[in-house]
């Protein structure tokens, strides 16, 4: 299977009660299909799988397929700590008729590389589907090492993964020693360093409110080759993306930023607690800036075009 374009891990909206909102959900998931983006990720970290029950993040699988359809490339997530779970989360969303799974490391047991790889595997005997890997030691206390890629790569449904490690290092590693393994952009602020290393996709978590400005990006290096102008583009999302990667509270500014937009989100779950007013401010302010430079950005690039 080829990962090529943006996929966006959908947000679950929440009431005012801290229930999912249904309706809310499906609206986003709409949004995300009308905006053209090439795939949507049910159950990632930004779907805040972490906080819903076993009930609430079959549920959201099952409504999502049920809203998007064949629409847009669908990836279900498994990631759990037990790997019973995981197995059993995959065979769920193979019967509900995804195309992919998102396969993470278990988070707090800090599994060794054998040990990772034979929960991967398992996963993927389960269900038999084309794997996105997701490299995310930050969360998950332990990294997908080169032994790792050695062990799982012995199965071809492993066909990509989303590094977000942030370590530059790796991607190079990864492009120059695995390139099998289609490398997906998972750091948003390296986002132009992945692609000039030739990934073909980006799974970015703000092209929930923002997937013009992600698709120009990646259209601008992937599709046209242009850097010069990818560079522009990039300089005009730095301030958004260290907002994101850099700033403490990645998730509750992705809602904000679906509610700036318009969207349902409502705040994140507990733990975690919703933006200051400061916080909204600033961000506002930063989108604000951003939409504008990257519209006038392309505005004058159709116009040299021409």
């Amino acid at each position: 299977m080829e990962f090529r374009g943006i996929y966006t891990p959908a947000i679950t909206p929440l009431d005012d009660q801290g229930q999912i909102d249904w309706d809310g959900f499906a609206t986003v998931l709409d949004h995300l299909v009308g905006a053209g983006v090439d795939g949507i990720i049910i159950g990632g970290t930004t779907g805040e799988y972490y906080a819903h029950s076993t009930e609430e993040r079959l549920e959201s699988l099952k409504r999502a397929k049920e809203v998007v359809g064949s629409r847009a490339t669908m990836i279900g997530g498994t990631g759990t700590i037990r790997t019973e779970d995981s197995v059993a989360f995959a065979e769920a969303i193979a019967g509900m008729g995804y195309d992919a799974l998102l396969v993470t490391t278990p988070p707090y047991a800090q599994p060794t590389p054998r040990e990772n790889a034979l929960h991967a595997l398992a996963i993927d005997r389960a269900a038999n589907l084309p794997i996105m890997l997701y490299n995310y030691p930050g969360r998950m206390a332990a990294e997908m090492s080169e032994e790792y890629l050695d062990r799982v790569g012995r199965s071809p449904n492993f066909c990509a993964i989303k590094e977000s490690s942030g370590d530059i290092n790796r991607l190079h590693m990864l492009a120059r020693d695995y390139p099998h393994i289609q490398t997906s952009c998972g750091m948003d602020d390296q986002a132009l360093e992945f692609f000039a290393w030739g990934a073909q996709s980006w799974v970015c978590a703000g092209s929930n409110f923002a997937p013009e400005a992600h698709m120009a990006l990646w259209k601008t290096c992937v599709v046209d080759g242009d850097y010069t102008l990818g560079r522009k583009i990039m300089s005009a999302m730095l301030p958004l993306m260290r907002t994101l990667e850099q700033g403490g509270k990645f998730l509750q500014c992705i809602k904000y930023g679906c509610a700036i937009r318009g969207l349902p989100a409502g705040p994140p779950r507990a733990p975690l607690r919703d933006l200051n007013k400061d916080e909204k401010r600033s961000l506002e302010q930063v989108i604000r800036v951003m939409d504008r430079t990257i519209n006038e950005l392309m505005a004058s690039a159709d116009k040299g075009g021409k």
